[in-house]
């Protein structure tokens, strides 16, 4: 006999039991359902009635009071509409009793309504006044409680009708369900006996098949499964031994060495702490090492999806492979400015994301690597550093003013006559004070833009008056060093800005300019209106940034191949610009440098 036929047999026995189990429920679950309908057919109707009734008085009655105390009521039409409804409402309840007791309750509705609407018209004949309000409260007042109880009455005998046949139908239920509870256990008992007999006997073969699998699961390659049973397995068994025998001879071939090699691959991948993730042109992804496995919380019980992380780690992923996959090229991030910070059970961890493209041997992008360096010390250490450094400057301001205090007095003469060279010296001591006070003033001034503790005063300027201003306080500057300063504003633009904050963005371009244009060169301050924001250019013609600088120019200390100055003034102007919800950036090339940043336009 063949499996197929065997393994019908045994299954025969369940699949009666299951017919007649669903017969029973089926019987069940009608007889169920029209209790249910029974209930609803014979009161719900009579509950419906009896609300409408009500809330239909409520208005009738309010209209009255309104008339009577000289309030402008609705129109006669809409409470006539009104009482029609009621009267509406009133015959469906006379025509639908259903309980003993309603039918006396609807005839004392009907006559109670009766005189109501007798006394209504009454009342409403009567001028608004005194008059008319004592009709309203001897006639209509109690009449309308009087209607208001006769509907909670037939409100309240239908809802206990609803509860008690409800109740019926919920032990007719729990009836049904003991007896279909039982019928299933003893229907189950013997399905069940019956198949797994039959099926044990056709399928007892298959034991062997199966401990032959688990050999080969284990990197037995030699092992063989017996050919006996029905036609089907002894089918499946001299298919097993195929397989087996193929098997075998792939792991000796070079499929078996790529196998080998990818293994190895996968685990170098897992060896990095970083996580890293390598993307199909599709999106989809292709391999993702432990690391990412682990910030995914899947742990490799399921492929890899980046839709399962945090929305901004996603998104920066999502940019780069699509930076890559574009054609565009490898992706370095040029500071912790590309970082992203997410919050993760063990606290806040930092990645900075790069990604590089995936070559096929003709050269084409067949895929894209993103790595997530893992900065989460690194950041923690420039906190540090910041903090130190904010700390030290902070401890250095008094005993510098000090200082400069103690100088000021020297070069006053207040200790006594100075030589021409002690002068000289104090002179020029004098002025490192004063360029470390610069330095420190600096300092401070960063870390409070970084931490966000400066409160910025911000109106409405137009932007002409502000690049006015940063030209003038520059101008003598310009003349000394001989060169020429323009400036091109951009006329009924204004901006919301801190004044004297922005006006240190400008002095710190406009200085930086001077001081690389040569003599006889130009600086040039302009603004323009861009989309939703006005843009600020200083431009100069001196000999430009050096490439390997650009990227770092705005980085904190960076002082370039050029010198000078603390590494401070460009971060500084690059947060205030920032904290202005603007951005800051620089364009340079061999004669020509331009600074520039956004404000938002008002």
């Amino acid at each position: 006999m063949r499996v197929r036929t065997q393994l019908l047999l045994a299954g025969a026995p369940l699949a009666v039991a299951l017919v007649a189990l669903g017969a029973f429920a089926i019987r069940s679950i009608d007889a169920m359902e029209a209790s249910a309908q029974a209930i609803l057919a014979q009161n719900y109707r009579s509950v419906l009635a009896a609300q409408r009734m009500k809330e239909t008085l409520e208005r009738i009655d309010d209209d009255a009071y309104f008339a009577a105390t000289g309030r402008p009521p609705r129109s006669a039409a809409q409470i006539e509409a009104e009482r029609r409804l009621f009267e509406s409402e009133l015959r469906v309840e006379e025509g639908n009793v259903t309980e003993p007791g309603e039918a006396e309750l609807a005839s004392g509705l009907r006559e109670q309504w009766t005189a109501y609407q007798r006394h209504l018209d009454a009342c409403l004949r009567i001028p608004a006044g005194p008059e008319a309000q004592a009709c309203y409260f001897r006639e209509l007042r109690a009449r309308a409680d009087a209607l208001r109880l006769g509907a909670d009455r037939v409100l309240a005998l239908n809802q206990d009708a609803m509860a008690l046949k409800g109740e019926r139908a919920r032990r007719e239920a729990q009836r049904v369900g003991t007896a279909m509870a039982a019928a299933v256990a003893g229907a189950l008992v013997l399905g069940l006996a019956l198949s797994a007999w039959l099926a044990t006997r056709a399928l007892r073969p298959l034991g062997a098949l199966g401990r032959a699998v688990e050999q080969l699961g284990r990197g037995d390659f030699a092992v063989r499964a017996p050919v006996r049973g029905g036609a089907e397995i002894a089918q499946l068994a001299g298919a097993f031994n195929a397989m087996a025998e193929r098997l075998a001879e792939y792991r000796t071939s070079s499929l078996g060495e790529m196998l080998q090699v990818q293994l190895a691959a996968q685990s170098t991948l897992d060896s990095l702490t970083d996580p890293v993730f390598v993307f199909a042109p599709s999106g989809s992804v292709l391999l993702a090492n432990r690391a990412a496995e682990d910030l995914l919380a899947c742990g490799g019980r399921e492929t890899p999806d980046v839709r399962h992380l945090e929305p901004a780690l996603r998104d920066a992923i999502e940019a780069l492979r699509a930076h890559v996959l574009h054609g565009k090229g490898a992706f370095a991030p040029k500071s912790f400015d590309d970082a992203v910070a997410i919050a993760r059970p063990d606290g806040e961890r930092v990645f900075l994301p790069r990604a590089a493209p995936v070559y096929e041997e003709g050269g084409g992008v067949v895929g894209a690597t993103v790595v997530l360096q893992d900065v989460t010390r690194l950041r923690r250490f420039e906190e540090l550093r910041d903090d130190l450094v904010s700390t030290v400057a902070h401890q250095f301001r008094t005993p510098l003013t000090s200082l400069r205090m103690a100088i000021h007095l020297c070069l006053e003469g207040v200790a006594g006559p100075l030589t021409e060279k002690q002068q000289d010296l104090l002179h020029a001591a004098r002025e490192e004070c004063e360029r470390l006070q610069g330095i420190v003033d600096e300092l401070l001034d960063l870390a409070r833009l970084q931490s966000g503790t400066v409160a910025l005063v911000q109106e409405e300027v137009l932007a002409e008056s502000l690049l006015d201003r940063a030209v003038h306080e520059v101008a003598a500057a310009a003349a000394a060093r001989h060169v020429e300063l323009a400036a091109e504003p951009a006329a009924g633009v204004a901006v919301r800005v801190d004044p004297e904050r922005i006006q240190l963005v400008f002095s710190n371009l406009l200085e930086n300019a001077l001081r690389h244009a040569p003599a006889g060169g130009h600086v040039t301050a302009r603004a323009s209106l861009a989309e939703h924001a006005v843009r600020f250019e200083v431009e100069d013609d001196g000999p430009g940034i050096a490439e390997a600088d650009r990227p770092h120019v705005f980085e904190k200390f960076y002082r370039g191949s050029a010198g000078g100055g603390a590494g401070l003034g460009l971060a500084i102007a690059r947060d205030i610009v920032r904290a202005h919800g603007g951005e800051m950036g620089v364009e340079s090339e061999p004669g020509r440098t331009c600074f520039w940043f956004t404000l938002p336009a008002c």
